[in-house]
C-alpha cells in the first residue's frame, strides 16, 4: 500500500492548489482524480466560459464598429469556432495544472477515490493512506424535479459550453453567475434569449441598485426578464421544448429549442465513503471547523463541499489554510464576510461585503456614495458608460462596509475593497489615496468622495 503524508481527493482549483501547498510545505502528498485535472473551473467553468464571453465581447465590438469611428461591413460569427476556441484554452489550463503537478513532485492518481476507515482511500480497487485526507469533490450542475435535465433540450452549464449548434430560442432559468454569462454569451451571438428567475430580481445576491441597472442593460440588449417567476414543467415531446412558466398573472407556455437550467449546484458527496468512516453532513454539505477538519481525526474538506461560498477563489484559500494548519503554522480562519463575487456578463458586477440593504437590516449607521460611468472618462472613451461604483460606509467610525459594481472590467477592479476591508482602511484613507486619471478604477476613489460629500466630477 502507497503511504504519503496528505492526499487530496479531487484536482479543482481548491484541490490541486491545495496539493501544491502541501507539497511546498514538505508533505508527501498526491491526488486523487476521476476525471480531468482543474476540475470543473478549468475544464468546465470558470476558464474555458470566459473564454466564450470573450468571443461574445469582441462580436458585439465588430457589430459595433461604427461607435468607434471605423467600419466593419457583414461580421459574422462561426458558433464552432467559437465554442473550439474555449475548449483550447480550457485544455492548455488542464495540461500547465499537469505540468504544475510534476514540477512540484505531486503523484497523480486516476479514478474514482472512495474513503475509507483508518485514513485510507480506494481508487478503482487500489488502497492508499496518508496521515491526513482532504475531500476537495466539489460540485456539479443542481437538478429541479420540475426540470430534469436530458442533456438534450433541457441542459446543463456543461452542455451550454458545447453544443453542437446554436438554438434559435433559450430559455435560461435562474439569474445566478452562470445564468447571466449564458444568457450574454447566447444572446450576443444571435440566440433569442429569455431569462426565468424565481426571486423578485435578476442576480438575486447582488445590492438592489446592481440588479436593477443589469436588468436595464440586459433589456437594452434584447434579452427578455421574466421575475418572481418558476418553470413548473417541460415537455420535450415535440421538436423543442415547451416550458410552463408560473407568474403573479398566471400561467405562460414559452417555447424555445434549449432550456439551460442554471438554478445552482449540488454537492458531489455521494458515494465517496463519507458514510463508511462516519463524517458529519448536514445539508448536502460536510461540517468543517475553521480549519477544515472534519469531526472524524485526519479526514477534512474543502471547497464547494463545504458550507462557505461556492466558489474557486474560496476553495484554493481553504485548501492553503488547511495545509498550513497541518503543518503548525500560525493561521488565521477565513473571514468569508470579505471575499468578492465576480459576474463576468457585459456589464460584469463584482461585489464584496454588505449590501445597503443587509446594512441597514443590521441598524448600522451608513454613508453610501455612488459614481456612475457616465461621468467617468476613462469609460467614456471606451464606450462603455454603463454601470457604476457603489460604496457603503459605517458613518460613525468609517469602516468600509461594502462595494458593489457594475461595469466594464469591474472584476479586475473589486480586489481594491477586498484589500482595504481587510487592511481596515476608512473612507478618509481610499480618498488620500490618489488614484490614476483617466482609469476605470478611479471611479472608487469618486464613489467614496460621493459618500463624504466631496465629490469633484458629479
Amino acid at each position: 500500500m502507497s503511504k504519503y503524508d496528505i492526499i487530496v481527493l479531487g484536482s479543482g482549483p481548491g484541490g490541486y492548489v491545495t496539493a501544491i501547498r502541501a507539497s511546498q510545505l514538505g508533505f508527501k502528498t498526491a491526488v486523487v482524480e476521476k476525471e480531468s485535472l482543474g476540475g470543473v473551473c478549468l475544464n468546465w467553468g470558470c476558464i474555458p466560459t470566459k473564454a466564450l464571453l470573450k468571443s461574445a465581447q469582441v462580436f458585439e465590438y465588430l457589430k459595433h464598429a461604427e461607435d468607434y469611428g471605423l467600419k466593419v461591413t457583414d461580421a459574422q460569427h462561426d458558433f464552432d469556432a467559437v465554442v473550439k476556441r474555449s475548449r483550447g484554452v480550457a485544455d492548455g489550463m488542464s495540461n500547465g495544472v499537469k505540468f504544475l503537478m510534476k514540477k512540484n513532485k505531486i503523484d497523480v492518481i486516476e479514478g474514482f477515490g472512495k474513503l475509507k476507515p483508518g485514513k485510507k482511500i480506494d481508487v478503482d480497487g487500489t488502497e492508499y493512506s496518508a496521515d491526513h485526507i482532504i475531500v476537495a469533490t466539489g460540485a456539479r450542475s443542481r437538478e429541479l424535479p420540475s426540470l430534469p435535465q436530458d442533456g438534450k433540450k433541457v441542459i446543463g452549464y456543461r452542455q451550454a459550453m458545447t453544443l453542437a449548434t446554436q438554438p434559435k430560442k433559450m430559455i435560461v432559468v435562474g439569474s445566478g453567475a452562470i445564468g447571466v454569462e449564458f444568457a450574454y454569451f447566447y444572446n450576443s451571438m444571435g440566440t433569442e434569449v429569455t431569462i426565468v428567475e424565481y426571486m423578485p430580481k435578476i442576480v438575486p445576491v447582488e445590492d438592489d441598485e446592481v440588479s436593477k441597472q443589469l436588468e436595464r442593460s440586459f433589456k437594452k440588449s434584447g434579452i427578455k426578464i421574466m421575475t418572481s417567476a418558476e418553470v413548473t414543467s417541460v415537455d420535450t415531446s415535440g421538436k423543442g421544448v415547451k416550458a410552463t412558466v408560473k407568474t403573479k398573472k398566471g400561467e405562460e407556455i414559452l417555447e424555445a429549442d434549449i432550456v439551460l437550467s442554471a438554478v445552482g449546484i449540488k454537492s458531489n458527496i455521494e458515494n465517496i465513503g463519507l458514510e463508511d468512516v462516519g463524517i458529519a453532513v448536514d445539508r448536502d454539505k460536510i461540517l468543517v471547523n475553521d480549519y477544515y477538519q472534519t469531526n472524524i481525526p485526519g479526514y477534512y474538506a474543502i471547497g464547494d463541499v463545504t458550507p462557505g461560498q461556492a466558489l474557486a477563489h474560496v476553495a484554493s484559500a481553504e485548501g492553503i489554510l488547511c495545509v498550513e494548519k497541518i503543518a503548525g503554522q500560525h493561521v488565521e480562519a477565513l473571514d468569508y464576510g470579505n471575499i468578492p463575487g465576480c459576474t463576468y456578463c457585459s456589464p460584469e458586477i463584482a461585489s464584496v461585503g454588505l449590501t445597503e440593504a443587509q446594512a441597514k437590516e443590521q441598524g448600522l449607521d451608513v454613508k453610501i456614495g455612488k459614481f456612475p460611468f457616465s461621468a467617468s472618462g476613462k469609460a467614456s472613451a471606451g464606450g462603455n458608460k454603463d454601470g457604476f461604483v457603489k460604496v457603503i460606509f459605517d458613518a460613525k467610525y468609517g469602516e468600509w462596509l461594502g462595494c458593489h459594481m457594475i461595469g466594464a472590467g469591474v472584476t479586475d477592479m473589486i480586489a481594491e475593497a477586498v484589500l482595504g476591508r481587510k487592511l481596515e482602511t476608512t473612507g478618509h484613507e481610499v480618498l488620500k489615496a490618489v488614484h490614476p486619471h483617466p482609469t476605470m478604477s478611479e471611479a472608487v476613489m469618486e464613489a467614496v468622495a460621493d459618500a463624504y460629500d466631496e465629490v469633484i466630477h458629479l
